[in-house]
């Protein structure tokens, strides 16, 4: 027995050896006996099984010094009667345990309990009869049980209660066979009846066999026949078919042509759309012209109804001005006759009062003639009495000569205030006359300068309205070039290899984002030619069109690294300008053959590029000629149609299709583009012109 980690045995501990006979464990309190037992009954038994972690953390050895994680029982057999059904002398079976683990191990390999159990049950160590391990007490409690209880326990250490547990299974499983009997008597009648529908079946396939069989005979005949037919019918057709062949070449011209017709037509159906959306703009345009026109119309209505009731009211006031201007000249008249009456008057009482005056003079004289006749003292009683008279006389007189004297004032008064009256109102008829007067003048040069105004806004607005249909009309222009540029430039990059199409998509960002300079863009973009030679050029060229003009390979290898640096997908290729050294070839002086490079217009610093990748060949006017130059001169050879000659030999050439020549869509696009920036410029022109009217 091996023992380690398990409670008490911290270390590794042998027990060895034991007799085959009796052996018997002495020891103290505590010196690890019923460890050893429990030990023991932790292999064999199933005492310790399905274990909580708390009861397993209980096994494992707990003391000072490091924490025992895991502990094992070794218990080593000998085998040498064969009693286990393993060849080995020695069979160990060992048990581990841990906080999370509990694995057994039959000669060091991992088994699983039940192996372990299977095995031990082969050699005598029943589960069923678990007294081959007999614990403290319980033979003392064997000697004082009831009767009853030892013959139950005398059962199960004969072994008789297993198969009294047998007897009940097998009652369960004699059942559950009288079951399935039953089942199965059911089933075979099914199968019976099944049976004879298959016997009817078969005699029915039999007939349908020889029926088939008569049938197919009859259709393999048809066939025949039909095969026949078919094969005189396919030599009609290949003679057709020849015929058809014929004449696939004059098709192929028909539908090149109504290919371009096709493209006319579209382009035709683009620009009536194009002038269609115009139409519905300038419509709208109108519309809106005319509601705006009904505003005005609307607007000056109002203002003529306004000046003509303004023109009415200064007609009403006219009219009253009038009306008083005759009421002030009536009172006028009035005044003056008044006044004439009251100037007689006026007179009379000033002879009057010069009658009175001369007469109280008189009067005086003759008075004091009288004094001086009679005297003093004849004429009044007394001197009191006398000056009394006088005094009333001098009154009464006194008071009459003021009376007259109010009289002018007041008819003096009356005179003035009428003359100033009528001075005033003569000042203010003559003063509303020419405020008349100015103001018809001022409502004269009113309404011409409001003309003139009208007239300049109608000018204007017009002038305004015919620049907003011109920069509408640019505008959709601009839309439509801008979208036909993007649909090119898309189909050229489809004509692309996809992985080069995606390699310029990352280049254009790279270039962007990080403004890098000293990127000319690819081969394609840098040099013109005409249109007859775009299919000997793209020949040549070939994907090479794509690779990217870069001022000096310290450039590309920066761009190389951003693509690596930000996995961007895609390949590229770079064409440094200070690394390309093409050496000037002597072309052959040939009317029939020209360097295919003199046909390519560029800027010269993008030279050694196109010396690159055209350098080396010649334009041929056909491929007997252009066989013959490759092969005297070593150089390559193209024809206008497309057929290369290498000075290796090879010959290729075919049909190509030049609606879709990659030259023709950059041709296209360049074609755009100055299209796109005249657009532009008359657009920003209408805008600054429309800017100014503002």
């Amino acid at each position: 027995v091996i023992i380690q980690g398990f409670r008490s045995y911290r270390d590794q501990t042998i027990i060895e050896p034991f007799s085959s006979k009796n052996n018997v464990i002495v020891g103290r309190n505590g010196s690890g006996k019923s460890n050893f037992f429990f030990a023991i009954q932790f292999v064999l038994s199933d005492e310790f099984s399905h274990l909580r972690p708390e009861q397993r953390q209980q096994l494992l050895h707990e003391g000072t010094g490091p924490r025992v994680v895991s502990a094992f029982v070794e218990i080593v057999f000998d085998n040498s009667d064969g009693r286990i059904p393993i060849e080995n002398d020695e069979v160990r079976i060992r048990r581990v345990i841990g906080a999370k683990k509990d694995q057994y191990y039959l000669e060091k390999k991992n088994v699983t309990k039940t192996d372990v159990m299977n095995l031990l049950e082969s050699a005598g160590f029943s589960r069923s009869n678990p007294y081959y391990i007999v614990k403290q007490g319980k033979i003392n409690e064997l000697a004082i049980a009831p009767d009853s209880q030892r013959l139950k326990l005398l059962r199960e250490v004969a072994g008789t209660r297993v198969y009294d547990e047998r007897r009940e299974e097998s009652k369960v499983i004699l059942q559950e066979t009288e079951g399935k009997r039953e089942k199965i008597n059911e089933l075979l009648q099914d199968i019976e009846e099944r049976l004879h529908t298959l016997e009817e079946e078969t005699k029915e396939l039999k007939e349908f066999q020889e029926l088939d069989r008569t049938k197919r005979s009859l259709e393999y005949t048809i066939y025949d026949k039909g095969l026949r037919e078919a094969q005189s019918k396919i030599k009609l057709l290949e003679v057709r078919h020849q015929e058809f062949a014929d004449t696939a070449s004059s098709q192929k011209a028909s539908m090149a042509k109504l290919a371009n017709k096709i493209e006319e037509c579209e382009a035709e159906v683009q620009s009536t759309t194009q002038k269609k959306e115009i139409l519905v703009n300038e419509q709208q345009d109108l519309y809106e012209e005319r509601q705006e026109l009904i505003k005005k119309r609307t607007n000056l209505e109002l203002d003529v109804s306004d000046l003509t009731d303004s023109v009415q009211n200064d007609r009403s006031i006219q009219e009253s001005n009038k009306n008083e201007l005759q009421q002030l000249q009536l009172t006028i008249t009035n005044t003056k006759m008044e006044l004439n009456k009251l100037v007689p008057v006026y007179e009379n009482y000033k002879e009057t009062e010069q009658q009175y005056t001369s007469r109280l003079r008189i009067c005086d004289q003759m008075l004091s003639q009288i004094y001086a006749k009679q005297g003093r003292g004849t004429a009044y009683k007394s001197k009191e009495e006398r000056d009394a008279w006088i005094n009333r006389e001098m009154k009464s007189l006194q008071k009459s000569l003021a009376e007259k004297k109010s009289e002018m004032s007041s008819a003096a008064n009356i005179v003035d205030k009428a003359q100033n009256s009528l001075a005033a109102i003569e000042a203010e008829v003559e003063e509303r006359n020419k405020n008349v007067e100015s103001r018809k003048i001022a409502i004269d040069e009113s309404r011409k300068f409001i003309a003139s105004l009208r007239q300049k806004l109608d000018e204007a607005l017009d002038k305004r309205k015919e620049l907003w249909r011109e920069e509408q009309t640019v505008d959709q222009s601009l839309q439509t070039v801008e979208e036909s540029l993007k649909s090119t430039e898309r189909n050229l990059m489809i004509k692309a290899p996809k992985a080069i199409s995606r390699g310029l998509e990352s280049l254009k960002r790279i270039v962007s984002e990080k403004r890098i300079r000293g990127v000319y863009g690819p081969l394609i973009e840098n040099f013109r030619s005409r249109e007859r030679f775009f299919t000997a050029i793209e020949v040549t060229a070939g994907n090479r069109l794509f690779h990217v003009i870069v001022d000096t390979d310290r450039t590309a290898a920066q761009i190389l690294n951003y693509f690596n640096h930000m996995k961007l997908p895609g390949e590229i290729s770079f064409m440094p300008l200070n690394k390309l050294n093409a050496k000037d070839i002597q072309f052959p002086d040939s009317p029939d053959a020209v360097p295919i490079i003199q046909r390519l217009e560029c800027d010269e610093k993008f030279r050694p590029a196109l010396k690159q990748v055209f350098g080396k060949t010649l334009l041929c006017r056909n491929i007997e000629f252009a066989s013959k130059i490759a092969k005297e001169q070593d150089l390559d050879c193209v024809t206008l149609d497309g057929d290369q000659i290498s000075r290796r030999g090879a010959l290729t050439g075919g049909y190509h299709d030049e609606r879709i020549s990659r030259l023709a869509l950059q041709h296209k696009i360049w074609q755009l583009q100055d299209e796109l920036e005249k657009l532009v410029k008359k657009s920003s022109q209408a805008k600054k012109e429309i800017q100014d009217i503002l």
